[in-house]
């Protein structure tokens, strides 16, 4: 079963961001929101620190199951936890207004990491 935003009441706060911060921007707050449900010993989310650290970014109600359905959803790798991408891109793929917007956030992004080479 795949986690459901819209099941859990999840408000997709993403692409207000991104208005308002720009990709660069956005980027930097989705790796403070890793950093804060992070394991610090492990530098990855596991269960363990995604229930213990959920509250801070809005998710206490989510049961179990919903916390447990999350990590599967960005676990690429099979590891049972969520590195710093594989966060980012669930947030991502959590936010259906946000990958329509995804390819222009691209294009700034990569904009102003190559500028100078153009």
């Amino acid at each position: 079963m795949a986690f459901s935003a819209e099941k859990s009441g999840f408000e997709d706060w993403l692409p207000t961001m991104a208005e308002r911060l720009g990709g660069e921007g956005l980027i930097g707050e989705l790796c403070n929101g890793f950093n804060l449900l992070m394991d610090r010993e492990k530098g990855v989310i596991d269960f363990e620190s995604l229930k213990r650290n959920a509250a801070a970014l809005g998710l206490a109600d989510l049961s179990d199951e919903d916390l447990r359905s999350m990590l599967r959803e960005g676990d690429f790798d099979g590891d049972g936890a969520l590195n710093q991408m594989e966060f980012c891109v669930l947030m991502f793929r959590l936010s259906p207004e946000l990958m329509d917007e995804s390819w222009f956030l691209l294009e700034e992004a990569l904009h102003q990491e190559f500028k100078d080479f153009c």
